[in-house]
């Protein structure tokens, strides 16, 4: 009896000599190695979220700290979230907070501030989300000599789509192709994004630029022109290139638009100026490239007729196969770059909702 009591004494003092190393978040415990180990921990409870253009997104970051080592206050506690570029060579600020002051940067200003649900609480709130918020986010939060990080991934809903110019194939150096992307209302797509678009079935036997320098392209069915009928489906790398002297197509990636992706009815074929104008005339503007892909992709956009886009090319989107549209697959359909002072053609427009 007198040991069972013995037992039940030290059981209890243990526990109560450890309590000042344990931090309560709702029902987790999360324990602090005071002694050896760190005296700040930070986490991200997911590894990655997901949201789409123009929508809001909260990043989730929370740090636990150790009383003992730090005190009560919170006040000395200072708050960093940094954009990871691709290569993880270089961190692009993004937010900043110690105390009452705070800092936003570049293209982020107006559009970040911290979550506060609790005093641990150091996720990141970004609205109004565009195609560059793409990427992967670091949050790290310094007390004193202790610091620690965490890593989210914002990931958006969207399309990847294979582009070159009127110039034809491989025409374009790597800064021309960012500038080819952002001119269709995209950007130039990561390899994981085209690696979660090969994985969606896209197929294409052209190399194009991503946005970490490589030269990629998509197969998911092998065959001789395409790197050999006996090599396994994936998408093959090129490797790094010269960025201003090679020459390739490029992978553009775009999300949701705000607006009206129409066919404009005319009673009349129209030359791509007439096209133009007649888009103008409507209260809208003639298409871009991405915003036919995101209508299909997206949307479910579907219309059996050829179509001026902006860049002079002419399209139309299919997403029910049908006899004499596309019989074998979904698919934004390729006309080609026709002679714009000769050739006739329907028109897609579209209207920015303001």
């Amino acid at each position: 009896m007198k040991s069972l009591l013995l037992l039940v004494l030290i059981s209890i003092c243990w526990a109560d000599h450890h309590s000042d190393n344990y931090t309560m978040d709702h029902n987790r415990v999360i324990h602090i190695q005071a002694e050896n180990g760190p005296r700040l921990l930070v986490e991200a409870e997911q590894a990655k979220v997901f949201s789409h253009r123009g929508g809001n997104v909260t990043l989730p970051c929370k740090f636990y700290r150790d009383p003992t080592a730090f005190g009560s206050g919170i006040h000395k506690i200072r708050i960093k979230w940094t954009k990871l570029t691709s290569d993880y060579l270089k961190e692009v600020d993004v937010f900043v907070s110690m105390g009452y002051h705070k800092k936003t940067y570049g293209g982020y200003q107006g559009r970040v501030f911290l979550k506060g649900d609790s005093d641990n609480d150091a996720s990141l709130v970004i609205t109004h989300l565009t195609l560059e918020d793409y990427g992967r986010y670091k949050c790290e939060v310094i007390e004193g000599l202790e610091d620690d990080t965490a890593v989210v991934a914002l990931d958006l809903q969207g399309v990847v789509f294979p582009y070159f110019p009127r110039l034809g194939r491989y025409n374009l150096n790597f800064h021309e192709a960012q500038q080819a992307c952002l001119d269709q209302d995209a950007v130039i797509a990561s390899f994981d994004q085209l690696y979660d678009a090969w994985r969606g079935g896209l197929d294409w036997c052209n190399a194009g630029w991503l946005s970490d320098g490589s030269v990629q392209y998509p197969i998911t069915k092998p065959r001789e022109p395409c790197g050999g009928q006996n090599t396994v489906p994936g998408v093959r790398n090129y490797g790094f290139w010269d960025k201003d002297k090679s020459r390739y197509d490029v992978f553009c990636f775009t999300s949701n638009f705000n607006g009206r992706f129409y066919y404009l009815i005319h009673p009349t074929k129209l030359t791509y100026d007439e096209a133009v104008q007649a888009c103008l005339n409507d209260g809208a503007q003639i298409a871009k490239v991405g915003q036919i892909f995101a209508a299909w992709k997206l949307l479910g956009y579907d219309r059996c007729d050829a179509g001026w886009l902006a860049d002079g090319s002419v399209r139309y989107p299919i997403s029910r196969p049908r006899r004499r549209c596309s019989p074998t697959e979904a698919a934004v359909r390729f006309v080609g770059f026709p002679d714009k002072k000769h050739k006739l053609y329907g028109v897609y427009c579209f209207r920015a909702y303001n």
